[in-house]
């Protein structure tokens, strides 16, 4: 591999940044376990905490390496000595968050760490006061109301650098952030995507870069360095967009070359099941990554997400009560909570529990969304419509945000804005069938009958979750006149739900069935008619009709009416339904508490 030669540090003019190209292969884990143990330090010297603490974790699920293999420390310039008092103190006030203090000390520096450690204080002083500003009211806050004012000074300083080509790997990083925070963004991008070409195993960009492609025609057009590193933003970014599929294949051939011990990627292939709502295999997966790693955090509101979904009380109060010991001032702990909460129908606290998790973060989409989620339950609009627009500023591919305020224009009685938000939810997921029976309702609405019957079909094609799109589609067709077709459709949907086992509501069946007796009596075919008169009896709401109709198919037997030959009808129950098959119940389908949170 020709990697062998990456992970020895080599020094650069005026620079301690070794060359780090990692190949785009994984035939040597040793040599990608040195790269992976020196860009940890490296990172962790520029006080970026969350990269280092990646490239650690994904370090420790490899084999460990013997003394004599361990990577050398990266070599030190004459700027690098001149600078080292002055950086040695800056990190530590850089450390307990003193960034000004760190940023004064550091004026004047040379060296490119030091440089970039002075930048980034700057920046972090800057994101500091504008997040400290926005917290003392998390109300209605237009877009860029709070601003970071060392945004544009930052960028005139790095901007003249990266003309004169004298930015390395991180200040790239750092140039790369400070465009996309003034939406910048395909400046932003360019930038980026040369961070990654100069300083390949730093996840820090990669994951910025992530966060500003918005689809896989965009990510096509990248000119990507062919490193391993690849394959693992592959695998987040093809999560990100929900291209869940291609998400597990890749993290499937990262488990295979010898990553199984990682718990990054164990969580991440959870988080991808979450996604497609195989909440068994996600809940399962989770239940595994707690024993692994007892004491990890991140991706713990995911798991709650899944608990609330199927209302495990009590281990749901278990994972909160657990977190809070570990670290009750983490966001994911808030969130837990909650849920907790909400699931308890407690929705005041809830809330109050999503709101101090923005103040922990106000950048943190999660909780926007489910902050929204509780306001529409609390039945407060124009609150959660301001959460959502904060989740979506925060990341425009969160489609629960899109959604959410869809539902709220839809109880606002706003077809046309209901429609562009449900459109844009669609899009980020066009296999979901939630969103395409929404779509289909607001075409109902606005009286687009023939779109509303392809969103109807396309939703029960796609896998209806929900086992509404069937009977709508129905109704709609019963309100065209089209009796063909909306038995049809009521035939299909009982048909699936006995094949399933699925446990349905009354109404719903109890519609079907009245049709279907209906059709039948009036097509004379008698036997059919009375089949589905007597599964009407079953239910509260159709009782008296099944009777009558049944007392009607008996007089006209005795009569001497025969079914009828003239009249085919295509369409038959299944032969296992009999009038002593009662269904289960189940709760309504799209009701706010039961959607993903």
């Amino acid at each position: 591999m020709a990697a062998s030669t990456s992970a020895v540090p080599v020094a650069v003019t005026a620079a301690v940044v070794p060359v780090l190209s990692a190949d785009g292969d994984f035939s040597d884990l040793r040599e990608i376990k040195k790269e992976l143990l020196l860009i940890a330090g490296l990172t962790r010297e520029r006080g970026l905490l969350h990269s280092s603490k990646w490239s650690a974790e994904l370090a420790f699920s490899l084999p460990a390496l013997p003394l004599a293999e361990l990577p050398p420390p990266p070599p030190i310039t004459e700027e690098d000595a001149q600078d080292m008092d002055a950086y040695t103190l800056a990190k530590t006030y850089f450390d307990v968050k003193e960034y000004d203090r760190a940023a004064h000390f550091l004026h004047g520096c040379n060296s490119k760490k030091a440089y970039f450690l002075y930048m980034y204080s700057r920046y972090l002083s800057g994101e500091k006061k504008k997040d400290d500003e926005t917290v003392d009211s998390l109300g209605p806050l237009e877009k860029g109301q709070v601003k970071n004012e060392a945004l544009r000074e930052l960028r005139v300083e790095l901007s003249k650098k990266h003309q004169a080509r004298e930015l390395d790997g991180f200040g790239l990083y750092l140039y790369g952030v400070v465009l996309r925070k003034l939406d910048l963004i395909k400046e932003a991008i360019d930038v980026f995507v040369e961070a990654t070409h100069i300083l390949p195993l730093h996840w820090g960009a990669w994951l910025e870069l992530c966060n500003l492609i918005t689809d896989k025609e965009m990510l096509k057009f990248l000119s990507l360095p062919d490193t391993w590193m690849k394959e693992f933003f592959l695998a987040h970014i093809y999560t990100e967009l929900q291209l869940i599929e291609e998400a597990l294949q890749k993290y499937q051939n990262l488990i295979d070359v010898g990553f199984s011990k990682s718990s990054y990627i164990v969580s991440q292939i959870a988080v991808a099941y979450h996604n497609i709502r195989d909440i068994d295999k996600a809940l399962s997966i989770f239940n595994e990554l707690r024993k692994q790693d007892p004491y990890r955090i991140e991706n713990m509101d995911t798991f709650s997400n899944l608990l609330y979904v199927r209302s495990m009380k009590s281990e749901l109060s278990y994972l909160a009560h657990n977190l809070c010991e570990i670290d009750k001032y983490r966001v994911e702990t808030c969130c837990v909570i909650g849920n907790y909460y909400s699931l308890r129908s407690q929705h005041e606290k809830a809330a109050l529990y999503f709101q101090r998790a923005l103040k922990l973060n106000p950048r943190y989409l999660g909780a926007w969304t489910l902050m929204g989620h509780e306001y529409m339950e609390m039945k407060n609009t124009s609150a959660a419509i301001q959460a959502y627009r904060h989740a979506i500023e925060v990341n425009k591919r969160d489609y629960r945000a899109w959604y959410g305020l869809g539902q709220t224009y839809e109880i606002l009685k706003m077809p046309f804005y209901c429609l562009y938000y449900y459109r844009r939810a669609h899009q980020l997921r066009p296999n979901d069938s939630r969103m395409l029976v929404a779509l289909g309702e607001c075409y109902e609405k606005l009286n687009q009958l023939v779109e509303a019957k392809k969103c109807y079909w396309r939703a029960y094609a796609v896998g209806d979750v929900e086992k509404m799109a069937l009977v709508k589609l129905a109704k709609l067709h019963e309100q065209l006149t089209e009796s063909e077709q909306a038995a049809q459709c009521y035939i299909k949907y009982i048909q699936d739900i006995y094949s399933c086992g699925e446990i349905v509501e009354h109404l719903e069946e109890s519609t079907a069935f009245r049709y279907l007796a209906q059709y039948y009596f009036k097509c004379k075919l008698w036997d059919e008619a009375s089949t589905c008169a007597q599964k009407c009896c079953a239910f509260n709401d159709t009782r008296e009709e099944g009777k009558a109709l049944l007392r009607q198919i008996l007089q006209l037997r005795n009569q001497g009416e025969t079914s009828t030959t003239e009249t085919p009808a295509p369409f038959f129950l299944p032969a296992s339904l009999s009038a002593n098959n009662t269904p289960t119940r189940r709760v309504s389908p799209l009701n706010l508490s039961s959607v993903t949170p």
